[in-house]
């Protein structure tokens, strides 16, 4: 049996897709459908919205990139008929990044799918905020948070007014190590850290199985634990890649991002 839409609470879903193991959001209220993320490709995309029409007959009337990432805006422009919501920085990343990214996508899947990356229209959102934004579906209120720098410097995690659930992207992972690539791993911990500062919530990761709070705390003291370590190496100038909770090339390219960042101070 293939995915299905898991729903977290009256009139929240999520489905967690096969292919990268990436989880969508789904939000109805009187207004219509708020979806979080639009996948990887046009024909994830087309198969994504195949997908919500099973589910609903509301139309999609808001789109919610939670980052910058190809996995989860790649499928954009099959969303263009709506307003597309991210953070400022997201739209400027994919500004001037998007086609490097298609050659990252490219890398990652493979020629059997090199096609579906080939085709894709980098479609940039049209709405984009600083610090927090809300959406009035009528009967409830959806509002995206740019709580602080972590598995980027424009993550954006979404809370519903009268449901107990946070949609978290890439902020936190189940199913593998965060992927600290483009991260920020001296500040991540604070920002998960405020995360969990919005209230006991089911969380949805980017990736993975959905988190309850004991998970989420969990995996903010794993991320303490990487940067603990990193600051050592820093004082020290001696990095052990085996000192952390991850594997050592996980740690080893959260310390190399730490160095920037320190720089960056």
């Amino acid at each position: 049996m293939g995915p299905k839409w898991d729903e977290l609470a009256d009139g929240v879903f999520r489905r967690r897709y096969v292919s990268l193991d990436l989880n969508i959001g789904l939000i109805a209220g009187d207004g219509g459908l708020v979806v979080i993320d639009t996948r990887a490709s046009h024909l994830q995309a087309a198969e994504l919205r195949a997908d919500i029409a099973e589910l609903s007959r509301q139309p999609v009337r808001w789109v919610i990139n939670t980052h910058w990432h190809w996995d989860h805006t790649f499928g954009n422009a099959l969303f263009a008929d709506v307003p597309i919501h991210a953070h400022t920085r997201a739209y400027a990343r994919l500004l001037a990044d998007g086609e490097n990214a298609k050659r990252d996508a490219l890398a990652w899947v493979g020629e059997g799918h090199a096609g579906e990356i080939e085709e894709v229209e980098i479609t940039l959102p049209d709405v984009i905020f600083d610090e927090r934004l809300s959406l009035d579906l009528g009967d409830r209120t959806v509002t995206m948070h740019h709580l602080g720098r972590g598995h980027t410097d424009n993550d954006v995690v979404i809370t519903i007014s009268d449901a107990p659930v946070v949609f978290a992207g890439d902020l936190l992972e189940e199913s593998a190590p965060p992927y600290f690539g483009d991260g920020y791993p001296l500040s991540w911990p604070g920002t998960v850290a405020r995360l969990i500062d919005l209230g006991e919530r089911t969380a949805v990761p980017g990736h993975g199985g959905v988190m309850d709070p004991a998970a989420v705390r969990g995996q903010y003291d794993e991320l303490l634990a990487v940067a603990a370590s990193c600051a050592l190496a820093a004082a020290t100038g001696e990095f052990d890649g085996g000192g952390g909770p991850y594997p050592e090339d996980t740690m080893r390219t959260a310390w190399e991002r730490a160095q920037l960042e320190l720089a960056e101070e």
